[in-house]
């Protein structure tokens, strides 16, 4: 049997939509979920949010992870664009979502939140649902669930920082953010912006005296090696977004929407435990290699909040326009928690 070019066409067209249709329904089944940090889910917060979210998923759906840590498809910016994109289906950031969602800057805003508890209670309560809608809406991102990066604090070479007037005239090495720029520079000390990859060596020549990350940031990276000194002050709680692209997450079934959102909420609680875990061991691990670490009082941390939040909210009212009022309802819900 000899087949004309017009039935040719025909079976290769058709053969090319069986083969698209098979693709997509293959690659429906599958979700890959990329983050930067590394996959020992002992030591990174992360890693174990996205190993217990592999468990959950796989264990009760048809649906397979893959999961892709250590920056192996880039960093953060690169991939929570490729979230949006539909080239990964699920990851777990934090600065970035600021990024495509600026309303998510308020969960900056110095002294927020006074306890990790407090900043859990917001949130998991309908501050933190109405954020994860509002950034949705923005990104085409839905927020499953929210984890930790943990309260940042100062650290230095110098001395001992009790008060803001002890941060006078040194240099902090801090994210280049603006939001950064502005707390370090209404608490008396001199910003500098510095890339993550040449802090180490900033520290070590005295480009800056000091600089500031979450405790196991600071351990894990032996950062406080190069320090002598740091403050618990917890200016910046920051917290981790667990993202799934909403075009894939609505191509599901009700029942693996359920399933996958179930363990969204346990990752983002695993990955608290973890830096929780890393925050009260990296305290103990970097006293005993040395480092002086001082706990401020209740006033103390007062005078740290009084020059800090007023220039920060007044620079983020300006950044947010209309969005500011983001600000106030993060604010009453604070209120509410801390009650």
């Amino acid at each position: 049997m000899h087949l004309t070019y017009p039935k040719l066409t025909a079976l290769a067209c058709a053969t090319g939509l069986a083969l698209t249709l098979a693709t997509g329904a293959a690659s429906a089944q599958t979700i890959r979920f990329a983050h930067v940090d590394p996959a020992d889910w002992q030591s990174s917060k992360k890693g174990a949010a996205a190993q217990i979210f592999q468990y959950i998923v796989e264990a009760e759906t048809d649906l397979t992870v893959e999961l892709f840590p250590a920056a192996a498809l880039g960093n953060e910016n690169e991939i929570i664009q490729q979230a949006q994109e539909g080239l990964t289906q699920v990851v777990m950031v934090s600065g970035a979502m600021s990024r495509l969602c600026p309303a998510a800057q308020v969960l900056d805003i110095p002294y927020m939140f006074e306890s990790a508890p407090v900043a859990w209670d917001v949130l998991d309560g309908p501050f933190g649902d109405e954020l994860a809608e509002h950034c949705l809406e923005q990104t085409g991102l839905r927020t499953l669930g929210y984890g930790e990066t943990g309260f940042r604090n100062f650290t230095n070479s110098v001395r001992e920082i009790r008060t803001p007037a002890d941060m006078e005239g040194l240099r902090f090495r801090v994210q280049p953010i603006p939001l950064y720029l502005e707390l370090v520079s209404a608490l008396g000390g001199e910003p500098t912006p510095i890339n993550w990859s040449e802090l180490p060596t900033a520290l070590a020549t005295g480009v800056v005296d000091g600089q500031e990350n979450p405790v196991g940031v600071i351990y894990n990276n032996n950062l406080h090696t190069l320090q002598d000194y740091m403050i618990l002050d917890g200016h910046v709680y920051a917290a981790d977004f667990l993202l799934i692209n909403e075009e894939f997450f609505q191509s599901l079934t009700p029942e693996q929407q359920a399933v996958v959102q179930r363990a969204g909420r346990i990752a983002g609680v695993m990955g608290r435990a973890i830096q929780e875990f890393n925050t009260a061991e990296g305290v103990s691990a970097v006293i005993a290699e040395g480092m002086q670490v001082y706990s401020p009082t209740a006033e103390e941390l007062a005078m740290f909040r009084d020059l800090a939040q007023p220039a920060v909210r007044t620079w983020l009212v300006g950044e947010l326009g209309d969005e500011a009022e983001w600000i106030d309802r993060l604010e009453a819900a604070v209120a509410a928690a801390t009650e």
